[in-house]
């Protein structure tokens, strides 16, 4: 099946969503086609020019954004004075729900990827009236035992990484947890710890993947590698900003997965994908009524491989026809 072609966005903007921020946004496809938003990894990788590629442009008005802070948002993450204070799960929520309101959208089709997956599910839980279908791979549900999974429980699948990760960490840290330290030596006014801390941020998320350190095109970008750093561990130290101590070991979302029960949707999900290892996606697809869970051989956290695009087309497709 594939991707459907590429196609150029034929509007777009910067939408002033309060606290100094203004939020980029742009439509493709039909303008008169069903509704979708497409949510971005991360948090803080900002939108793919190639995300699109995932709906039937003829059928589809699809809306992609940049979340605070990444992308061509302002102001970014990147920059030392950039308030991160006012960069939470439930500020981005209110951002998408100024955009739907913006671009005159009653309902959408939410569609998210890694991060995308944890804010799409936490969006349609708040936000049910306003959601049509889920299509999320990736999958997560920012409990705190993914973090402590992907930043901790590897390392043991990566040894000699890991030990240098944790040795990025003042000695006294490294035993706890190192998301918040690292995301303390991002808040350093010294820019040269700021450096440090990104690099071997970056260099632990690349070992994480079947690659050698650093060979991911994006990190080389000091502007983004800076960003993203600074964005991931201000969630991950921060329980994702979901509240209530994130409710025990499953968390929030997977909490309240009962509120989706009137909301179709499709789990797409690598049987390589490390958050496996939890089997999150299976208890959140039991206690979501109306999910289903497709899962795609031999793919780990990769929502662009061959298997998986194809498994997220069709899902598209079928949600297509439904209105």
């Amino acid at each position: 099946m594939g991707p459907y072609p590429e196609i150029e966005p034929y509007d777009h903007g910067m939408l002033d969503v309060g606290d100094g921020n203004r939020v980029h946004w742009e439509v493709c496809g039909n303008p008169r086609g069903k509704p979708a938003v497409m949510l971005h990894g991360g948090p803080g990788s900002g939108a793919n020019p190639r995300f699109p590629r995932y709906f039937d442009p003829a059928a589809y008005r699809i809306v992609l954004l940049d979340q605070r802070g990444c992308g061509r948002s302002t102001p970014h993450a990147s920059a030392y004075d950039t308030d991160m204070s006012v960069n939470t799960t439930d500020h981005v929520m209110a951002d998408l729900e100024l955009l739907r309101r913006h671009l005159g959208i009653e309902r959408w089709l939410v569609w998210g990827v890694s991060w995308g997956s944890v804010l799409g599910l936490r969006y349609a839980q708040t936000h049910s009236e306003v959601v049509s279908e889920l299509v999320l791979t990736a999958v997560g549900t920012g409990a705190d035992a993914e973090v402590a999974l992907l930043t901790r429980g590897l390392g043991n699948l990566f040894p000699e990484a890991f030990a240098k990760f944790r040795a990025g960490v003042p000695e006294d840290e490294r035993d706890g947890n190192l998301a918040a330290a690292y995301n303390r030596l991002l808040e350093s006014p010294d820019p040269e710890v700021r450096e440090r801390a990104a690099r071997a941020w970056t260099d632990w998320e690349t070992a994480m993947v079947p690659a050698p350190p650093r060979s991911v095109p994006r990190y080389e970008d000091p502007v983004f590698r800076m960003g993203f750093a600074r964005t991931v561990t201000h969630y991950w130290g921060n329980d994702h900003f979901l509240g209530e101590g994130n409710e025990g070991a499953h968390g929030v979302v997977l909490r309240d997965a009962h509120l989706l029960k009137n909301i179709p949707g499709t789990l797409v999900q690598g049987s390589l994908d490390p958050g496996n290892l939890l089997g999150t996606v299976w208890r959140l697809h039991h206690a979501w009524p109306g999910s289903e869970l497709i899962v795609v051989d031999e793919v780990g956290h990769n929502a662009g491989a061959p298997g998986m695009v194809d498994e997220l087309v069709a899902a598209t497709d079928r949600y297509a026809a439904r209105r």
